[in-house]
């Protein structure tokens, strides 16, 4: 339970000795720094209490790291690992005080191998920096997420985050192929390489991709790369309905025959509020839902059939129009709609809850049937939109800022949706992690001898539970 540790300070020995491993301008105690890095995307308001590490460090080699988390060991410290800040689960957040690591300085493209198809980076490379430096050799890394120009890989990892193109590559897990990692007890070890298969031993690169920085401090990262496609195509598809739009999605496999890069889906609502804060409509913006469809290919003709095939598929299914975007100018203005949903949001609005559910696939019309009576139930509007290929939906619930009673509203909200997820086959979250924010959910969905296993992980890893302690489970 929160509170319920008792940590040992940074005093004035433990300042002295992380001003020797780093280097006094590598250590802040400055008050606004340290505010700072003591946040993500997460809104202070949905926290009890000021949660405020006492330290913040920035290393800039794995040896760096080593040293901190022997002192830490030694200390009886807590440790909480720092991308750029862009979570939505307050794994971030230093929970128990301690000292923060934020991992911008390490922030290298060691080495770009097109003959294995890997990139070595280190935690705080820009995500989409990767596929910036791999496209030279006619390569991309495929597991690049929606924050992909804000996020850092290392936070990719520490969440598993997902993105739109999970639908044909996966989440960032499975985009990874080998973990230089430093444990609590600062000794460094690597799980993984450059390898395609490996069974020898446990799989622990991907029992540390989405362990939110519980486990041990990741210092490099090799992930896998894939060719360039030639040529991409998104479709604009607005449909009357939300359930029309999501119904139609099994069919683009099923008999268009395609498996798409992305599958997005965005309500009207959602529309609405991009709109007011990007200053820019799309087309059919009073459609009640509109999809956006990514294909990639090699070969402009046979895309170009298979783009036209599709748009039939669509109409014949009750879409309202097919907008075809085929240069990048058009496609940076779908895409700049889509990613900016979560920002609006948290621009126009301070009571919201912003959820990461995720069911099997054939289940999301029926999760957005109960999506549309909680928040009509509540009095809430929905802003919904995601990854509907792969069953990942964000609910955002908000309501007016005036209502003295929002917590408790949206807190009931939150429980009817979790209620349905489970009886759906669904889980707490897909993409964003658990973190603080969840933690206490988690008992809906895991049984207790699931929770069990992860706490003997998480022991047999860090037995003073030094590691980005309070996250994941109470």
């Amino acid at each position: 339970m929160m509170g319920s540790r008792s940590y040992s300070p940074v005093d004035e020995e433990v300042i002295k000795e992380l001003e020797q491993i780093f280097g006094p301008g590598n250590v802040s105690f400055e008050p606004g720094k340290i505010r700072a890095y003591s946040r993500d995307e997460v809104g202070e308001q949905f926290w009890d209490r000021d949660y405020l590490a006492e330290a913040v460090v920035f290393p800039e080699t794995t040896e760096q790291v080593s040293s901190l988390m022997k002192l830490a060991s030694k200390r009886f410290i807590p440790v909480t690992p720092r991308g750029a800040g862009t979570g939505l689960s307050g794994g971030a957040v230093p929970a128990f005080g301690g000292i923060v690591v934020s991992f911008e300085k390490m922030n290298r493209i060691l080495e770009c191998d097109p003959i294995n198809l890997t990139a070595t980076v280190e935690p705080g490379v820009i995500t989409a920096d990767i596929s910036r430096a791999a496209s030279s050799h006619g390569l991309q890394y495929a597991g690049d997420p929606c924050s992909g120009d804000a996020s850092f890989i290392g936070g990719n990892v520490a969440e598993n985050a997902g993105g739109n193109k999970v639908i044909k590559y996966g989440s960032t897990g499975a985009n990874i192929l080998g973990l230089e990692v430093v444990l609590p007890s600062g000794e460094v070890t690597w799980f993984g390489g450059k390898r395609r298969k490996d069974v020898t031993g446990l799989d622990f690169v991907h029992l540390v991709a989405g362990s939110e920085g519980t486990l041990c401090l990741v210092t490099k990262i090799i992930v896998k790369l894939v060719p360039l496609p030639e040529c991409i195509v998104d479709l604009l598809v607005p449909f009357r309905t939300m359930e029309e739009a999501i119904s139609f999605v099994p069919r683009i496999l099923t008999e268009g025959r395609i498996t798409p890069a992305s599958v997005e889906c965005m309500n009207r609502n959602s529309l609405e509020i991009v709109s007011r804060y990007t200053g820019t409509a799309l087309p059919f913006q009073e459609a009640g839902a509109h999809l956006i469809i990514q294909l990639e290919g090699n070969d402009p003709e046979y895309l170009a059939d298979e783009y036209e095939r599709l748009g039939q598929i669509c109409l014949s299914s009750g879409a309202q129009e097919v907008f075809v975007a085929d240069n990048r100018n058009a496609r940076d203005r779908l895409w700049k709609a889509r990613k900016s949903i979560a920002e609006a949001v948290m621009a126009f609005s301070t009571r919201y809850a912003k959820e990461d559910v995720v069911v099997p696939t054939s289940e999301v019309p029926e999760l957005m049937r109960e999506v549309d009576r909680i928040g009509r139930k509540y009095g809430l509007d929905g802003v919904n939109y995601g990854h509907v290929g792969d069953g990942n939906i964000h609910v955002n619930f908000l309501m007016e800022e005036d209502r003295p009673d929002w917590k408790e509203v949206i807190e009931s909200a939150r429980m009817e949706l979790y209620d349905a997820t489970v009886r759906l086959g669904g889980t707490l979250s897909g993409e964003h992690g658990i973190g603080m924010k969840r933690r206490k959910y988690m008992r809906t969905f895991l049984d207790g001898a699931h929770i069990d296993l992860i706490r003997n992980v998480k022991k047999a890893f860090d037995p003073l539970e030094i590691m980005n302690p309070g996250k994941i489970i109470e």
